[in-house]
């Protein structure tokens, strides 16, 4: 992209923030820069709204965060949701139980809105809230909406659990990736370019006019969206085939790279 973009979407983990995760002063800097050129900063994130809400502040990017891959865009300042698009309650359990059949080795965590939910002998290596929903998933997603349903097997290397619980969600749920030794299921047709669509549909902008940074899996959609399509120099092989432009990693500030550049 060489003109100025009226929107930058950016993934946050692994991208715009550093291995520290935080914001470096130089990406804050040029995020900022492009605030005062008009152009909005919208940051899309697979964290849940209850992981992002000092992220805004500490960005300068716009309060409404598209959060959940996409499921869900989160009003920070108002601490509303603005859209939602969940897994139905039938669905997430027809998943669950077909899931613990044929790949019995699973366990399952649930995002349901402000709430996380987890099997007792879920593996979770992130930090915990304190009012996790301890018991079984599957009775769990059976009485509510699920924003995005979480599996884990420790037992599978991370690429073949991923084709697993593909083939076995097949078309009724959308499967990806971040790291961490999980994935994620969310309703059909929910991904990260389907958020960033909301959040264009709400500041009156065409995605050609959109430039978006990333770096796993789950951004792909948002990349392939997006008018120009940038991955940082870590990311996941999948996603630098699949990028307009490779910039540098996200311990060398290369969102703020970028932006600087088409600032000048």
């Amino acid at each position: 992209m060489t003109r100025i973009p009226r929107l930058i979407a950016s993934d946050l983990d692994g991208t715009l923030l550093g291995p520290d995760g935080e914001v470096s002063a130089r990406t804050r800097a040029s995020l900022d820069a492009a605030r005062a050129r008009g152009i909005e900063i919208v940051l899309v994130t697979g964290r849940p709204a209850r992981w992002v809400r000092d992220l805004p502040e500490a960005t300068g990017a716009h309060a409404i965060v598209v959060c959940a891959n996409g499921a869900m865009l989160y009003d920070v300042d108002a601490h509303a949701v603005i859209d939602h698009a969940p897994l139905a309650p039938a669905v997430a359990a027809e998943l669950v139980a077909h899931l613990r059949e044929d790949a019995p080795g699973c366990r399952f965590a649930c995002e349901m809105g402000f709430a996380f939910g987890r099997d007792v002998d879920y593996p979770s290596r992130l930090p915990v809230p304190d009012d996790v929903l301890l018991g079984d998933v599957l009775e769990m997603v059976a009485e509510r909406e699920t924003t995005k349903l979480i599996v884990r097997d420790d037992g599978l290397e991370h690429d073949a659990l991923v084709r697993v619980v593909e083939r076995i969600v097949g078309d009724r749920g959308e499967v990806t990736h971040s790291g961490y030794g999980i994935v994620e299921i969310s309703a059909p047709g929910v991904d990260k370019g389907r958020g960033l669509r909301v959040a264009c549909d709400r500041h009156g902008i065409d995605p050609a006019d959109v430039i978006a940074f990333g770096d796993m899996p789950n951004d792909i959609p948002l990349l392939r969206l997006a008018g120009h399509g940038v991955a940082v120099a870590n990311a996941h092989a999948d996603v630098l085939r699949a990028a307009d432009e490779i910039t540098a990693s996200n311990a060398d500030d290369g969102v703020a790279q970028v932006i600087e550049r088409l600032l000048t």
